[in-house]
């Protein structure tokens, strides 16, 4: 390694998710990761701005792959005189610790979809400060009937190429992700022609059998949206979509840690089961009363009730949450299903792994979040503790000072 090149920032004695022992993160003017070394392989630092974590854990900011909404607006209800509150909701994003998310467009009609997609269409090129949108997922119309949840019934469609086509319209380059039902496609045609468009097919809302879905994953699905709901449960007999899922080594499942979508036990079988981050991701599945109190909200032609973060129809079903995505990480530790860097790794490097992208590696922007396991309370915390934008714009002030005072 050339030691020519002078680090503004070096952070010290990290525990980095997915490395051993103790590292040392070096981080150039451009407020990228130039290295993560072992401590102990250089034998002085090379620059003045030095933050010592202490054996606190350091981390890539999460990436939140399904979220409905925020602030108030849902995404399918995306128009030109609301798509300003974009922005608001990628800097309360990144305020949450996310760094990266995939507006989620539910069940809706195809005039409202492609409204929304042609909006956010428009917003990827010009981004600001904050969380970055990096795609679109679709969940649904292309969902089971019986396993719909709170999805409009009046909006389903036939999983066919034909309305596939009708459904993306000129927008195909902007969905990253789509949730489907497999066992709608009675051609074996619609994955291998969303695949063929670049588009990440996750299978939901769904009645698949096991023998079902392992034919999906033959034809190109590599993911399963919100594990156990909205589909059957496991049976020994019939492992069904999950169960085959499970076992496959090229499949990772997103699932939601709120402690109501599902408990914390069957988590904890889901976790064992699926070597943690290597074939699972934390989602939040968060509505649009995201960052507002509790209390009752308009839901496309429906409300929804908020109670304690979870969102449930009039009827009952639950709809989602408005919990942020990092509570799951501390949930999941908090409930002692997890240790500290496997549940940081399920919200950070694992929605990732599952779109594609690099975790925590060298190149990466240091948009960097420190984490805090207390001993004594038993909590875990985190804060924003570095961006790649401060060390860019640091200048003659004192990065040190900066860095060891927030």
């Amino acid at each position: 390694m050339t030691q020519a090149t002078q680090n503004p920032v070096d952070i010290i004695n990290a525990r980095v998710p997915g490395y051993k022992d103790l590292q040392m993160l070096l981080v150039n003017q451009e407020g990228i990761i130039e290295e993560i070394l072992p401590m102990g392989t250089l034998g002085t630092h090379r620059c003045t701005s030095l933050l010592d974590v202490a054996g606190d854990w350091i981390s890539l900011g999460g990436v939140d792959l399904q979220i409905n909404g925020a602030l108030g607006l849902a995404f399918p209800e995306l128009t030109a005189q609301n798509a300003h509150i974009l922005q608001k909701i990628s800097q309360f994003l990144w305020d949450v610790g996310v760094d990266g998310f995939l507006p989620t467009l539910v069940t809706t009609s195809v005039e409202n979809i492609q409204r929304s997609l042609a909006i956010i269409a428009e917003v990827i090129p010009s981004q600001q400060a904050g969380a970055k949108i990096l795609g679109v997922h679709l969940e649904g119309p292309f969902l089971n009937f019986q396993k719909r949840g709170a999805h409009p019934a009046e909006y389903l469609l036939p999983l066919t190429i034909d309305q596939i086509k009708r459904v993306l319209g000129n927008y195909a380059h902007v969905v990253k992700v789509i949730t489907l039902a497999p066992e709608l496609d009675l051609t074996g045609e619609v994955i291998p022609y969303l695949r063929s468009l670049g588009i990440i097919v996750s299978l939901g809302h769904s009645q698949a059998t096991a023998t079902q879905a392992q034919r999906a994953f033959e034809e190109g699905a590599t993911m399963v949206t919100h594990a156990f709901n909205a589909m059957p449960a496991l049976h020994h007999r019939e492992p069904g979509l999950l169960g085959a899922a499970i076992i496959h080594p090229d499949v990772m499942c997103g699932f939601i840690a709120d402690g109501e979508h599902v408990s914390p036990t069957m988590l904890q079988i889901l976790l064992r089961a699926s070597y943690q981050e290597k074939g699972l991701f934390l989602v939040s599945d968060a509505l649009s009363p995201l960052g507002l109190p509790d209390g009752v909200y308009p839901w496309d032609s429906r409300q929804i009730e908020v109670k304690k973060g979870t969102a449930r129809l009039a009827d009952g079903t639950l709809s989602g949450t408005t919990l942020p995505l990092l509570v799951g990480v501390q949930n999941l530790v908090k409930w002692g299903i997890c240790d500290v860097e496997s549940a940081i790794l399920l919200a950070t490097n694992a929605p990732r792994k599952a779109i594609g992208l690099a975790g925590i590696v060298k190149s990466q922007p240091a948009n960097l979040l420190r984490w805090h396991w207390d001993e004594t309370t038993k909590e875990l915390t985190w804060r924003r503790v570095l961006t790649a934008e401060m060390v860019k714009k640091a200048g003659g002030w004192n990065l040190s000072v900066t860095l060891n005072s927030i």
